[in-house]
């Protein structure tokens, strides 16, 4: 698919623009910014529109304000950075403080627009969201692309049309509901599919295994069957770390002892999936493959995410937790591409496509026609 990219727009010259990021930052209890990535990541869209004369509005959000203020959702220490990184940038207030952001409000979409000559949208992480801010002003403003909405679709788009095989998904987090149609369009692209965390207990349940108290959704074991006995082999854990009671971790097999769940998978499942990841020419890795944030669940996605960065092959982390678990344990920058959008990676997956990817093929087409 071809985006309107910026050299598209009208010369920015003297224009004002408005340019919708996604600096959804984490911020400490104190409002500190405890990383900058999608700060930074901004920067060269902004700067480009800068260098070349334009006057510059950008708009995020900001957690989860639900259409009104909060002193957690304040956006005055992503204001603060990003007039550091590029300054004369003008930067509104947490766009989920309108009601109408969530709601796509016309009267909100408009407000938006008001004054304003161009619009380029550079927030993959909220692409998937028909938004007023995302949807919106493409259908009033020539629009365009940003670098890292560009790139991130560039990215996701080669592994869905042309990867290099092998191509291995390693699939993690909680619930199979959640990626199940991600799932199924994985099994029609990949050579291998490597599930853990959470959503691998269904799975295992599917396969006949007892699970103990690990988390499950039995309205999902009949798919599960389904998609285990498809042609693309799916690699589950051999092994398990569990908890139980008494606060006992220990090792078992595939089989989880009544009273404990499984928290993470086991060094023999870590040391498989690192196999299948070596040999990969293209790897997706989106989701952990335990509790990582506790200690003593977190080894297996410390091997899991050691392998990907040691894969010669074309690396790629949805986002999300995996994103977070690659930052932490120190792989992220031998990792190809980190997306910036956990959601809006599985959705396009999924999909081929997103609402805010479609608005500006919509507004480079009406513009180019000279409907609007």
């Amino acid at each position: 698919m071809r985006l309107p990219q910026l050299e598209d727009l009208p010369d920015p010259a003297g224009k004002r623009v408005l340019v919708r990021c996604d600096l959804n930052v984490p911020l400490s209890p104190g409002g500190a910014i405890e990383d900058d990535l999608r700060i930074r990541s901004s920067v060269p869209t902004l700067r480009w529109l800068v260098d070349r004369g334009a006057t510059v509005t950008a708009c995020t959000h900001l957690g989860r304000p639900h259409g009104a203020p909060s002193a957690a959702t304040d956006v005055s220490p992503v204001r603060a950075r990003l007039a550091a990184l590029v300054p004369g940038v003008a930067l509104l207030d947490n766009l989920r403080w309108d009601p109408g952001e969530e709601r796509n409000d016309p009267a909100f979409v408009e407000r938006l627009v008001s004054g304003q000559d161009l619009y380029v949208d550079d927030a993959f992480g909220a692409a998937h969201r028909a938004h007023a801010s995302i949807v919106g002003p493409p259908a009033r403003l020539p629009s365009a692309a940003g670098r890292l909405l560009a790139r991130e679709v560039e990215v996701l788009s080669g592994l869905l049309e042309s990867p290099k095989r092998p191509f291995v998904a390693v699939l993690g987090g909680s619930k199979v509901s959640d990626k199940l149609g991600v799932i199924r369009a994985l099994l029609e692209k990949v050579d291998t599919l490597v599930l853990g965390g959470g959503m691998c207990f269904t799975f295992l349940a599917a396969a006949g295994h007892h699970i103990g108290e690990s988390i499950a959704e039995p309205d999902m074991v009949a798919a599960c069957e389904e998609l285990l006995d498809g042609a693309v082999p799916v690699l589950l854990p051999t092994d398990l770390v569990v908890l139980g009671p008494g606060d006992d971790v220990r090792q078992v097999g595939e089989d989880v002892p009544p009273g404990y769940r499984g928290l993470d998978i086991g060094p023999g499942s870590a040391a498989a999936f690192a196999d299948a990841i070596a040999q990969a020419g293209t790897v997706l890795w989106n989701g952990p493959m335990g509790v990582f944030e506790d200690p003593r669940f977190e080894a297996g996605t410390i091997t899991v995410a050691l392998a990907v960065a040691e894969c010669p092959g074309f690396t790629v982390v949805g986002g999300g937790d995996s994103a977070a678990a690659a930052a932490k344990y120190g792989f992220a920058d031998r990792i190809d591409h980190v997306s910036t959008g956990g959601g809006a990676s599985l959705e396009f997956i999924e999909r081929g496509d997103l609402p805010g990817l479609a608005a500006l093929r919509a507004s480079a087409e009406a513009f180019r026609l000279g409907t609007r």
